[in-house]
């Protein structure tokens, strides 16, 4: 800031000194504003943007002692330079603790008030610059994690994508379980960034099943037990796919445990009931409604009406109740074919 950018405010009720303070400072470049008493300076401060105001400590009525907090609240960004006649360390003080930036005693070494008032307002331009830079700087770091999510959202769509293009059976699956998730999760009422996470976990459920046998995913008839133990593994092999790519700790326990059971009877950590993440209940009844809709190597797909009777008739066991119903009730808004 230029010093003839700069306006400063001389509250005194002397004239003299006033009068004095102005034709140094209006000689050093400065825009000077002056008034009498405390209400003339807070109608001076409301009417003019003031960088910097020479409070004297004595005046009639408001005193300047009390009139700096009043500054201090309602202009933040103007430094305060307290003048006194009384030279008592107490009071520079308690004006130091208050907010002012510098204090002044009469009679005036005007020099030394031009080079305070100089002092002030290049402290007062750091301050400011200091939080434009913070504020800027927030809004760039924002901006960038913004860029490092969206990159992250491409990516591992991508991934989903690809595994399912290998797989006419489960072709846009991911893409469906998440769709079907987000409708869960807003008609309970969640946090839009909530939501967006189990949308997001929803099109990388299944990034595991990339660790299992292509024969295996296929097959048309009925998986020994080994072959069933690699299947279930896709859950923590997604989750370990997905740790050094995303610290978010939501979308990596949804897609761990979205093969849970509401009675403990899932995998792969056996957890029950409110145990189990919300976002994995939410994501277990959209994926189950889903599989169900859709053909598999070893059977048919079911139609809607038959989907959702499982759907009720597994509520409670297998899918958390209060999900399910919430499901439900969104049935008209899913499509019946």
């Amino acid at each position: 800031m230029t010093r003839t950018q700069a306006s400063i405010l001389i509250v005194d009720d002397e004239e003299a000194i006033s009068w004095l303070l102005r034709q140094k400072l209006s000689h050093e470049g400065y825009y000077c504003l002056d008034a009498g008493d405390g209400d003339q300076a807070l109608d001076k401060l409301k009417e003019n943007r003031v960088s910097l105001v020479i409070l004297d400590i004595k005046m009639p009525g408001k005193s300047g002692m009390e009139l700096l907090p009043e500054i201090r609240s309602l202009y933040p960004d103007t430094a305060v330079i307290m003048a006194t006649a009384n030279n008592d360390i107490n009071i520079a003080i308690q004006c130091l603790k208050q907010g002012a930036s510098d204090y002044v005693t009469k009679p005036f070494n005007l020099d030394a008030v031009a080079m305070g008032v100089s002092r002030a307002l290049e402290i007062r331009r750091l301050q400011l610059e200091n939080r434009d830079y913070q504020q800027h700087l927030e809004q760039r770091v924002e901006e960038q994690s913004r860029r490092i999510r969206a990159s992250f959202f491409n990516a591992i769509a991508a991934l989903a994508y690809a595994l399912e293009a290998k797989d006419k059976y489960t072709s846009g699956h991911s893409q469906r379980v998440s769709e079907l998730s987000v409708g869960i999760a807003r008609a309970l009422g969640l946090a839009s960034a909530e939501t967006e996470k189990i949308g997001l976990a929803g099109l990388i459920h299944d990034i595991g099943k990339i660790g299992v046998r292509e024969e295996i995913l296929n097959k048309p008839g009925k998986l020994t037990e080994a072959e069933f133990q690699q299947v279930k593994g896709h859950s923590e092999i997604g989750e370990r796919i997905l740790v050094p790519v995303t610290e978010d700790g939501t979308i990596l326990s949804i897609v761990r445990h979205h093969h849970e059971r509401y009675d403990g009877a899932g995998y792969p950590d056996r957890l029950a009931g409110e145990q189990i993440p919300l976002g994995a209940r939410i994501l277990a009844v959209a994926d189950t409604f889903d599989a169900m809709m859709s053909e598999r190597p070893y059977r048919r797909a079911l139609d809607a009406p038959a989907a959702y009777r499982e759907i009720q008739d597994n509520s409670g066991t297998q899918l958390d109740p209060v999900v399910a119903e919430t499901f439900m009730r969104l049935r008209k808004a899913v499509p019946q074919e």
